[in-house]
């Protein structure tokens, strides 16, 4: 079961994401944040799966509590669901450490699933958020620190697949602990914060040929 945190500086949106989620047996709503600090708080404490949040929170923003949860709990999934849909803030929140994107008039399914999905260490974003992500990837981007190995491209390319550590440890029959070190080696060689970036700047380096599977999806949609 995945427990997961709420945060939303309001109440009755909360009520309807509990309702909505709960009613999953393989969700559990384990608290609520109303803004940045409370959700900090409540993350150590809880030690959720999933934090859900908005970015419009009062006080402490919500970009600077996804870099804090990210550094303090780094097995920690976050995702954003808000209605902000923008190049810079999606950019920022993904370099904060979110694993999804989401905008706010997403379907209950859907979100239930993707939820899980993220959960898996999969990319998610929503159909509108990856083509203002994607124009801010075509900015001029650092290049790579150092080359990657060819087992580190094998990694790298069932990540953009949108496989998850357990899924790449089986394709290439070795441990999840020896998938975990060569994401941490791909990302500092990328010089990213997290396997989003490492998955979006691959993308944009043309390092990998595969396209993520929300992409591709997004790029048929009529």
């Amino acid at each position: 079961m995945l427990r997961i945190l709420l945060v939303d500086g309001h109440c009755v949106v909360r009520e309807g994401l509990r309702g909505f989620l709960g009613c999953d047996a393989e969700l559990e709503i384990v608290g609520e944040a109303a803004d940045g600090a409370e959700m900090v708080v409540k993350t150590r404490q809880l030690r959720p799966d999933i934090v859900l949040m908005d970015l419009m929170l009062p006080g402490m923003d919500g970009f600077t509590a996804i870099s804090i949860l990210r550094r303090d709990l780094p097995g920690l999934e976050v995702v954003v669901l808000t209605s902000i849909v923008d190049g810079a803030s999606v950019m920022r929140a993904i370099q904060a450490g979110a694993i999804g994107y989401l905008l706010k008039d997403i379907q209950a399914v859907e979100l239930r699933k993707a939820i899980k999905a993220a959960a898996a260490g999969q990319l998610q974003l929503s159909p509108r958020v990856s083509s203002y992500l994607l124009d801010e990837l075509r900015t001029p981007q650092a290049e790579p620190t150092g080359l990657l190995t060819c087992r580190e491209t094998d990694v790298l390319n069932l990540l953009v697949q949108g496989h998850a550590n357990k899924e790449i440890a089986r394709t290439l029959h070795i441990s999840e602990d020896t998938v975990k070190t060569h994401i941490h080696h791909i990302m500092s060689k990328l010089g990213v914060q997290s396997r989003t970036q490492a998955i979006l700047t691959a993308m944009d380096l043309g390092l990998v040929t595969q396209k993520t599977k929300f992409l591709e999806k997004e790029k048929n949609m009529p």
